[in-house]
């Protein structure tokens, strides 16, 4: 058994607030969407929780961004510089997610302090971080005060567009939310790399048969 340091502390904090504030923003949003039809908290109550929760998973995003452009750790988000193989690296995760997981064959990507994530996670954390978060924290800064962004309603083609494209963020979400849950229980047992989110340390497991190759799926 061997263990690397792969998750720093900022990224840490980073992590659990935006995990908590999402779980926050879908609660508070279900109930303002579905006002009247489903009773989880108040409507004022809700709107004010979604709208401080947002403002303050704006500034940690900032964490995240500066932390990661100003420390050579970006590196982790990097695809390949290879194009052929960072496709054929993708191949092969969806290969193991869709069937060799299920047959006992070991992951395809191993971990290092700078290669923590996958192909497919490499890009679509990627996708994810730097495209839809963005616009979603835009459009829910429209949403907040049109009034003051009526530039972009207008822009936009109205309010309609700016609740529509923010909501079918939202689906997204919840969805990327349930697959990350999954792929965070396939480490080495079920809670390893939940476990590793708080201290920072992934454990490695040797592959019987495997010429020491490790076994090793990154969540975060």
């Amino acid at each position: 058994m061997q263990t690397i340091y792969v998750h720093p502390l900022p990224v840490r904090i980073w992590h659990w607030i935006n995990a908590v504030g999402f779980v926050v923003l879908i609660v508070t949003g279900i109930q303002i969407r579905y006002v009247g039809q489903v009773s989880l908290m108040p409507f004022r109550t809700a709107v004010n929780l979604h709208n401080w929760t947002g403002f303050v998973l704006i500034a940690n995003f900032f964490v995240w961004l500066v932390f990661y452009v100003f420390t050579d750790k970006i590196r982790v988000y990097h695809p390949e510089l290879n194009p052929a193989k960072h496709f054929r690296d993708s191949f092969r995760q969806l290969q193991y997610y869709g069937y060799g997981i299920f047959k006992g064959e070991p992951n395809p990507h191993h971990v290092s302090a700078y290669r923590k994530f996958n192909a497919l996670q490499s890009i679509s954390y990627q996708i994810v971080m730097l495209l839809l978060v963005p616009i979603q924290f835009y459009t829910g800064l429209v949403l907040w005060d049109a009034n003051r962004f009526s530039a972009t309603v207008e822009f936009l083609g109205g309010l309609r567009v700016v609740d529509t494209i923010h909501v079918l963020i939202f689906i997204a979400f919840v969805f990327f939310l349930f697959i990350h849950v999954y792929l965070a229980t396939l480490g080495r047992t079920p809670t390893a790399h939940i476990k590793a989110m708080f201290t920072g340390y992934e454990e490695l497991e040797e592959e019987p048969g495997q010429g020491g190759g490790r076994r090793m799926q990154q969540a975060d």
